[in-house]
C-alpha cells in the first residue's frame, strides 16, 4: 500500500544497468544520467561494455554495464557499489551482482531467467537467488519482456523491434524509483529519433509503462529514492562525455586562434568518438579525414600543420606505436600538432574497451632519438575540454607537437558540464613569423623569450623555407650533419619544451601538515580525491597532489614531493609515473599503489591501502 512505501532521501545514489550488449544498457543509462544532469544533479558515469562485437546472447562474456552516480552536489566517481542494479538477464545478475551493495534494490526480467538462460549463465540450480545468497525481499522481479510485448501489441512493430524496447521499460521503472520527470525522457527520445517519430513514440509509451508498473506495484519495491539538487552557478549545462568534451575543446581552440581545425585519424577503440564528433561540425570550419591507417592519419595532420591549420590526430595506445615515426617528424620540424591518446588496456590488442594509464612512458619517450614532447593528462570527462584547449594553445604558441592523454574511463564516462563562453577562454596567439623577418626568414630562428621558432605559412612571399626529417642548421635551415650543430639542435628542442610555463601543482586537503601525500595523474583524480576525503573525515591527515602537466612538470614538483613524511604514487599501471618522478626529483622514494585491471580504482581499496601505509613503521 502507498503508506507502506519507504522513501530514502540520500545525498547520492548509484545505479547500474546491465544486460546483453544488444539490450541497450548504454542508451538507458545515458538517458537517465542526462535527465539527472538536467534537473541539477551532479553525475559521474562509467560505461563498462565488452570488447566482443556481439557476444552470444545470454553469455557471461557479453554483459554490458552502465553505472551512474548521481548526487545533490559535485560527484567525483561513478561509485564503488550500486544502490540499484538492473539485470536484464541471468548472465547480468551472475556477473554484476558483485558491484551491488548488500542492501541494494535489484530489478530483474523474470522472462530472461528460464532454464536455458540459467544454464548459459552457469547457474547450477533454478534457485538462482539462493545460489547467490540474494535476499528475495530486495528483488523486484517482473516479467519485463512480456509486458513490453503487451504494451506494443498494437504498434505494428515486428517482434525483434519490440524486444529492443525492453531497456525503455527498465528505464521507466528506474525513473519512478527516483521520481524523474518523464517529459525530459520523452524530449530526449524525440530528439534522438527525430527522423523516426513512430519509434520515438513507441519507446516513450514503453517508458511510461515501466513508470506505471513501478507506481502500481510499489508495495513490492523495497524503497524509492529522492536526490535533491543544490543550486548551481547559472548557465547552460549538458551531460558530456570525455571524447565529446575533447572535440569541443579542439573546436574552441581553433576558433580562438582564428584557424581551421584539421583532424587526420584512423578509427580505434576507444578514441573513435572524437572523429565522429568532429565530423559533425563542418559548419565550424572543421576538416576531418578518416585515413587508411594510423601513419597516414598522423602524416596528413603534419601536412595540415605545415599549411597553417590547428592539426590533430587521435588514437589509442597501439596507434601511438604506429604514429611514432611521424610524431618524430613533427618534433624535428617543430610544427604544432596535438596527438590525442585515449589510453586502453594493453599490450597489443589487450583490453580494447577497458581503461589503463599504461601509455605514459610511451608518450614521454616512445620515439627514436632525443624527441622531447609536452604531455598533458585530462583528469575527468569535463576536464577533457580544458586539457584539449590547453594542449592546442601550447602547440600553437610554442611550435611543438603535444600529447594529450585521456583514457577509456574519462573518454566514455560523462558528467554535468557548464558550457563556457568563448570570450572567457584564455587567448591563443600562434607563434607566427614577424613582418620584420620577411625576405630573410630562417625556419629555425628562435624567440629569445620562449625558445620557439617562428611559424611561416607556405605561400607567403618572402618566407620561403624547407622543413623535413633531416637535421637542419640552426642558423640557415639548410641540411646539416655537423656534430656540434646536431648537439645544439637537440638541446634547443629540449630547452624549448622545458621552458614552457605550466601552473604549479596544487596540494589539496591537509596541505600544510599531512602525514601522507597521495600523488596521481590524469583520470584517477576523482577516486584519489574521494579516498583522501574519506580518510580526512576519519581524522587522518592526508593531502593530494594530482598532476595534469607531465612534461614539463610544474616548477614546484620537487618542493611538494620532498615536503611530506610519506608519499604514495597511485596509478593504473605498474609504476610509470612513480619511476618518472624518481628520475626527475633527486632522492624521491615513494610508496606505490598500482593496478592494471582495466577497471577504475575502488575507493574503499584505496583507503585501506593508504591507511596501511600510514600505520606502517617509517
Amino acid at each position: 500500500m502507498a503508506e507502506q512505501l519507504v522513501v530514502k532521501e540520500l545525498d547520492n545514489v548509484v545505479v547500474r544497468f546491465s544486460g546483453d550488449s544488444g539490450d541497450g544498457m548504454q542508451l538507458a543509462g545515458n538517458i537517465f544520467s542526462t535527465v539527472s544532469a538536467t534537473i541539477g544533479n551532479g553525475i559521474s558515469t562509467f560505461p563498462d561494455y565488452p570488447a566482443d562485437i556481439r557476444a552470444p546472447q545470454g553469455s557471461l562474456t557479453g554483459v554490458s554495464g552502465f553505472q551512474v552516480h548521481i548526487g545533490e552536489g559535485r560527484v567525483y566517481t561513478p561509485g564503488d557499489e550500486c544502490d540499484v542494479l538492473v539485470c536484464m538477464n541471468a548472465a547480468a545478475l551472475k556477473t554484476q551482482y558483485k558491484f551491488a551493495k548488500p542492501q541494494a534494490t535489484i530489478i530483474i526480467d523474470t522472462d530472461s531467467f528460464g532454464p536455458k538462460d540459467l544454464e548459459r549463465a552457469a547457474f547450477k540450480t533454478n534457485d538462482y537467488l539462493g545460489e547467490m545468497g540474494i535476499d528475495p525481499d530486495r528483488v523486484v522481479a517482473c516479467p519485463l519482456t512480456t509486458m513490453v510485448k503487451d504494451c506494443l501489441a498494437d504498434s505494428g512493430m515486428d517482434n525483434k523491434s519490440i524486444l529492443k524496447c525492453r531497456n525503455m521499460f527498465a528505464l521507466g521503472l528506474v525513473c519512478w524509483l527516483f521520481n524523474r520527470n518523464l517529459d525530459l525522457v520523452a524530449n530526449f527520445l524525440r530528439e534522438k529519433f527525430a527522423k523516426k517519430p513512430a519509434i520515438a513514440e513507441n519507446n516513450i509509451k514503453v517508458v511510461k509503462a515501466g513508470y506505471d508498473y513501478g507506481h502500481n506495484v510499489h508495495a513490492s519495491v523495497p524503497a524509492t529514492y529522492r536526490i535533491e539538487s543544490k543550486n548551481k552557478v547559472k548557465g547552460r549545462y549538458m551531460d558530456i562525455t570525455g571524447n565529446k568534451a575533447t572535440a569541443y575543446g579542439l573546436i574552441a581552440a581553433a576558433e580562438k586562434a582564428g584557424l581551421r581545425l584539421y583532424l587526420g585519424s584512423y578509427p580505434i577503440t576507444p578514441a573513435t568518438d572524437v572523429l565522429h564528433e568532429l565530423a559533425k561540425h563542418k559548419s565550424c570550419g572543421v576538416i576531418t579525414v578518416q585515413c587508411e591507417d594510423e601513419i597516414s592519419g598522423c602524416a596528413s595532420a603534419i601536412g595540415a600543420a605545415f599549411a597553417g591549420a590547428l592539426a590533430v590526430t587521435s588514437t589509442s595506445g597501439p596507434g601511438v606505436c604506429l604514429k611514432s615515426e611521424a610524431m618524430n617528424l613533427a618534433v624535428i620540424d617543430e610544427l604544432p600538432l596535438v596527438i590525442v591518446d585515449v589510453q586502453r588496456g594493453g599490450p597489443s590488442t589487450g583490453l580494447p574497451t577497458k581503461s589503463e594509464q599504461t601509455d605514459l612512458l610511451q608518450a614521454l619517450f616512445g620515439r627514436n632519438g632525443e624527441s622531447p614532447m609536452p604531455v598533458i593528462a585530462a583528469t575527468s570527462p569535463t576536464d577533457c575540454f580544458d586539457a584539449a584547449y590547453a594542449a592546442s594553445k601550447m602547440a600553437l604558441e610554442h611550435l611543438t607537437p603535444v600529447v594529450l592523454l585521456t583514457d577509456a574511463y574519462v573518454a566514455n564516462g560523462s558528467a554535468a558540464w557548464k558550457l563556457p563562453h568563448i570570450d572567457n577562454l584564455p587567448e591563443i596567439r600562434p607563434h607566427y613569423a614577424t613582418p620584420e623577418q620577411k625576405g630573410n626568414y630562417s625556419p629555425y630562428k628562435r624567440d629569445p623569450e620562449n625558445g620557439a621558432r617562428y611559424w611561416a605559412i607556405p605561400g607567403q612571399e618572402g618566407y620561403t623555407h624547407i622543413l623535413g626529417g633531416l637535421e637542419k642548421d640552426s642558423d640557415t635551415g639548410a641540411i646539416s650533419t655537423d656534430p656540434d650543430n646536431h648537439d645544439k639542435m637537440c638541446r634547443l628542442r629540449a630547452e624549448k619544451v622545458a621552458r614552457i610555463n605550466v601552473p604549479d601543482v596544487e596540494v589539496l586537503g591537509d596541505a600544510d601538515d599531512a602525514d601522507l601525500l597521495i600523488v596521481g595523474f590524469g583520470g584517477t583524480f576523482g577516486h584519489l580525491y574521494s579516498a583522501m576525503d574519506e580518510m580526512r573525515r576519519a581524522g587522518r591527515k592526508v593531502a593530494l597532489a594530482h598532476f595534469s602537466y607531465i612534461n614539463p612538470l610544474p616548477k614546484n614538483t620537487a618542493e611538494v614531493m620532498n615536503k611530506y613524511k610519506k608519499v604514495v604514487v597511485a596509478e593504473q599501471n605498474l609504476g610509470q609515473f612513480a619511476g618518472y618522478l624518481r628520475m626527475m626529483v633527486d632522492g624521491f622514494a615513494p610508496y606505490q599503489f598500482n593496478e592494471v585491471k582495466g577497471q577504475p580504482f575502488v575507493v574503499a581499496e584505496l583507503v585501506k591501502a593508504f591507511n596501511n601505509i600510514l600505520d606502517a613503521e617509517a
